[in-house]
């Protein structure tokens, strides 16, 4: 770890704070885009602008090998998982209040706690059981069935945490294996193939002020995605992962100020139980055994079309100690 100690961890709070800001106005100039652009259409550009980082990133790679994946049923696996998590959340941002697609969002580290079970060996004992099964419950309260009309942007949503969580921990199992281009360029082909194969049924012409959005959300993933490595290079995973639940005041500000969005109180106590539960299990790992804790190291960006900052912190490494992304 770069920082040492209360100024280590202080400044990663302050590093994770920032990430969450800058992926929240991603989030929200994608809503923007999904007012007139289906989700099939904003992925494919996103993946189109994000071609010449990759580009940059490839020319730096200096490890020997190929593009053939070591473990090729885990990364396909993987690639599905993004292009699934990646195109159900902007379509449920381009549905739904920002705030209660955030809070659904915020299900996924409980998804991973219950993956790493049969795909890490991971122990789940009593206390994290029942954290999960409260963050669960919290779910429900966003989601109040019967209380309102279930859409398909819940189903988005919820089918985007899946996704990014199974991604996550799936990572977790083959990143020490796989050479970085290939979690790289894996994903990224596949989100732009699929949606080239969709864009004759939904292409809608685009004016260059937004192709210019565009640009700027990739810049915005790429810049968010920087920031969250240095905040896991200078402090704590038990204190940095945590700040991505600040992206709800962030929703609610975007949502109220731009989209005329507001938060009923239902979504408030819901988003509170989810995000207490993840707090406190992120808190539970952090006292375990280092390769006991899928949670905090999967923490990341599984709905930004930018490289995950676990793949990104091989191609630009920052100086210190190797942090938990």
């Amino acid at each position: 770890m770069t920082g040492s100690g209360t100024a280590g961890n202080a400044r990663g709070a302050l590093f994770a704070l920032a990430a969450m800001g800058v992926f929240s106005t991603h989030d929200a100039i994608i809503k923007t885009l999904g007012q007139t652009y289906s989700a099939f259409q904003i992925v494919f550009f996103a993946a189109l602008l994000s071609f010449p980082l990759v580009t940059f990133l490839l020319i730096n790679d200096r490890s020997d090998g190929n593009l053939i994946p070591k473990h090729p049923w885990w990364t396909a696996l993987r690639t599905l998982c993004s292009v699934a998590a990646g195109t159900s959340a902007f379509y449920a941002y381009s549905v739904l209040p920002l705030a209660q697609v955030y809070a659904l969002l915020f299900a996924a580290p409980l998804i991973v706690t219950v993956l790493a079970i049969p795909i890490l060996g991971e122990t789940v004992r009593l206390r994290r059981w029942l954290a999960v099964a409260t963050g669960l419950a919290g779910v429900l309260i966003v989601l109040r069935p019967g209380g309102q009309d279930l859409t398909a942007g819940h189903a988005a949503a919820l089918l985007s945490a899946l996704a990014g969580a199974t991604g996550s921990v799936v990572v977790r199992r083959i990143g020490r294996d796989e050479r970085s281009v290939v979690l790289l360029v894996y994903p990224l082909m596949a989100n732009f193939l699929v949606m080239a194969a969709a864009m004759p049924f939904v292409y809608v012409p685009v004016p260059l002020a937004h192709l210019g959005l565009w640009a700027v959300i990739a810049m915005l993933g790429l810049g968010g995605s920087l920031l969250l490595i240095r905040a896991y290079r200078s402090g704590e995973a038990v204190v940095v992962a945590p700040m991505q639940y600040s992206q709800i005041l962030w929703a609610t500000l975007y949502g109220y100020l731009l989209f005329g969005e507001g938060v009923d109180g239902t979504t408030i106590l819901g988003t509170a139980v989810i995000v207490g539960s993840g707090i406190y299990i992120v808190l539970r790992e952090g006292r375990s055994p280092a390769s006991l804790q899928p949670v905090s190291r999967s923490a990341g960006r599984a709905q930004s079309l930018a490289p995950r900052p676990s793949v990104l912190r091989r191609f630009l490494p920052v100086r210190g100690g190797a942090g938990p992304v």
